[in-house]
């Protein structure tokens, strides 16, 4: 299995008039399991407001393949991940914890920015040796196929 990012309880407020979870809130899901990784490689909200540099999304697909309820659990996973010098790609997916189905995924580009500038920078060298170590760690547990946005990354 990829590497696990969050596990979540879908909550009536998440819900629709279709009695399953609105779209907006897988978004919200992966997003709040992105600060995961965010926090692991040193660039989550605390430290993005210390050094002044966070990443910002340019780019998501998100596919929506089994519909959960509420009071269902969800598990997310990085199913894959890779950077160049300024971006991030990432492949998550949602599994319904009972059932073990794919519920979603996302994959998504993000940008290293300096806020100071509001401008793309590169990463610095320990942040890139975290990511890099992150990837050797997890390389083997990653799924490549049906990457849209690999061609994205310039390396």
């Amino acid at each position: 299995m990829s590497f696990h990012l969050a596990s979540r309880k879908i909550i009536k407020d998440w819900t629709d008039y279709n009695e399953h979870m609105n779209m907006a809130y897988y978004v919200l899901i992966f997003d709040e399991a992105w600060e995961t990784m965010l926090n692991k490689f040193e660039m989550g909200g605390a430290k993005a407001q210390i050094n002044k540099r966070s990443t910002m999304v340019v780019e998501t697909r998100t596919t929506y393949n089994n519909e959960v309820k509420e009071n269902e659990e969800v598990d997310v996973y990085c199913t894959f991940f890779d950077h160049d010098k300024k971006r991030l790609h990432l492949k998550c997916e949602m599994i319904e914890k009972k059932t073990k189905k794919l519920a979603a995924t996302t994959e998504s580009l993000s940008l290293y920015i300096d806020l100071d500038k509001r401008k793309v920078t590169e990463f610095e060298e320990d942040k890139i040796k975290i990511m890099d170590d992150f990837i050797n760690d997890n390389k083997n547990n990653f799924k490549t196929d049906n990457l849209v946005l690999a061609g994205k990354l310039k390396k």
